[in-house]
Order: structure tokens, then C-alpha cells, then sequence
């Protein structure tokens, strides 16, 4: 297993996050998100610090794209054609930085925003029109690379743009996600780190995930919209809570 594993882990470990891949990635396609966060967190404990951001990113993306291809007659093709180009300005911004940004600032604004996005007054139409995406897309993109917790950001913003349809919202949050996982490849591998010592864990846990997917979207078909909108909006909210626990401790 040494050609599969990298050395930094035990096969135990290992073994825990392929299949916490599948499961998050089951949370995600279900209830519409957490995963990713639930699976950074779990990374956290296990891996080491500068392997976590870069290989989250990667196996993200491998789950988001399964579950775009899974949902593929749901995306929103207008919404990704704004969002991309705002996801690579992000992504090259953040790759000027040499110093580490203070991750509390940016977990209380992350936490402020999904609060908004989730409880406060709707967001005007010009605002979730290309201009408005194309914002988001930056500054999530850019927070993404330094605290890997944009996901929920993203997700309220989303819900915003398709809110009373899950499909759809699972479907183009995935596809978004899809687009700002996508530049840490060459951001992270740029800076040095070495993808290929990590390569055969993270295929494992994407194909892992996909199964998870997989289930995650026979559960979603259970769940009526005004339900799923109802554990979307509190899933977000508590994850705020904890980005807020998180920046104050």
C-alpha cells in the first residue's frame, strides 16, 4: 500500500477519511451542504497542516464534479458563466499573498454573510444578476484559498439565486464549487506542494465520495422543497454559529 498511501499517514487514518469522503459527500448531496466543512474538519485532526487546504481542495473537487455530472440537467450554465472568471480573479489574487490572512476575521465575516444570506431582507436582482456573481465569485474564491470554508458562503449565495428548488440548488452549488476548487491545483502546485505523494489517497476518497453522492441524491428525491429549504437555511446557520465559536476561542 506504500505506492497508494502517503507516508505522512497510517493506513487507519487513511482508511477514516476515504470513507468520512463518502459520507460527507452523502451529507452534501442530501441536505445540500456541510460536508465539505464536516470533511475539512475531520482533515484538520488527521493530516498534516500543510497538506490540508490543497488536498480538501482536490478531493472537493472530485466530489463536486460527480455531483454535477449526477445533476447535470439542473445547472445553471448563465450563473457558471459569470461565476468562472470571478473564481480565477480570486484564485490569482490570493496567490499574491505570502502571509497567512488572520483565519478568525475571516471565519466572523464568512459567518456574517451566510447569516445574511439565510435570515436577512432578499438580495435585490441586480445584485444576483453577472455583475453581483461575478463579485461573489471573487471574494469566495479568494477567502477559499486561505481558510478552505467558503463552501457555506457559496451555498447561501446560491440558494438565493434558486431558492424553493433543491435539485437546482444542489446541482449549480456543486458546479460552483467545482469552478473554485479548480484553480488550487495550480495555485498550490505553483508554491511547491507536492499533488502526487497524495495522489492515490485522494482518489480514493473522491470515488468514494461519488458513491456517497450517489445516495445522498436517492435521499434528496424523499425530501419535499419546502423542507429542504428549511434544513438548508438551519445547516447554514449552525454552521456560522461554529465559524463564529471557532474565530472567538
Amino acid at each position: 500500500m506504500e505506492w497508494l498511501l502517503p507516508e505522512q499517514l497510517s493506513s487507519l487514518h487513511a482508511l477514516l477519511l476515504v470513507l468520512s469522503a463518502g459520507v460527507t459527500s452523502a451529507v452534501t448531496a442530501s441536505m445540500g451542504v456541510g460536508g465539505g466543512i464536516l470533511l475539512l474538519a475531520i482533515m484538520a485532526v488527521i493530516m498534516p497542516a500543510a497538506a490540508i487546504i490543497p488536498v480538501h481542495g482536490m478531493v472537493q473537487l472530485g466530489s463536486n464534479l460527480n455531483r454535477v455530472i449526477m445533476t447535470i440537467t439542473h445547472v445553471d450554465w448563465r450563473l457558471l458563466a459569470a461565476f468562472a472568471p470571478g473564481s480565477i480573479l480570486g484564485a490569482w489574487l490570493a496567490s499574491l499573498f505570502l502571509v497567512q490572512l488572520p483565519t478568525s476575521t475571516l471565519q466572523l465575516t464568512i459567518a456574517g454573510f451566510i447569516l445574511f444570506l439565510c435570515w436577512g431582507p432578499k438580495i435585490p436582482p441586480m445584485a444576483l444578476g453577472r455583475t453581483g456573481t461575478f463579485v461573489a465569485a471573487s471574494i469566495t474564491s479568494f477567502i477559499s484559498m486561505f481558510a478552505g470554508a467558503s463552501g457555506p458562503l457559496v451555498a447561501a449565495f446560491v440558494k438565493q439565486q434558486h431558492v424553493g428548488d433543491r435539485f437546482r440548488t444542489v446541482a449549480n452549488f456543486a458546479a460552483c464549487m467545482s469552478l473554485q476548487h479548480l484553480p488550487k491545483a495550480v495555485v498550490f502546485g505553483a508554491a511547491g506542494f507536492v499533488f502526487k505523494d497524495w495522489l492515490g489517497l485522494m482518489l480514493l476518497m473522491i470515488l468514494s465520495g461519488a458513491v456517497g453522492t450517489w445516495m445522498g441524491l436517492h435521499l434528496l428525491k424523499r425530501i419535499s422543497n419546502q423542507h429542504f429549504t428549511l434544513i438548508f437555511n438551519w445547516l447554514l446557520t449552525l454552521l456560522a454559529i461554529q465559524l463564529v465559536w471557532q474565530a472567538l476561542a
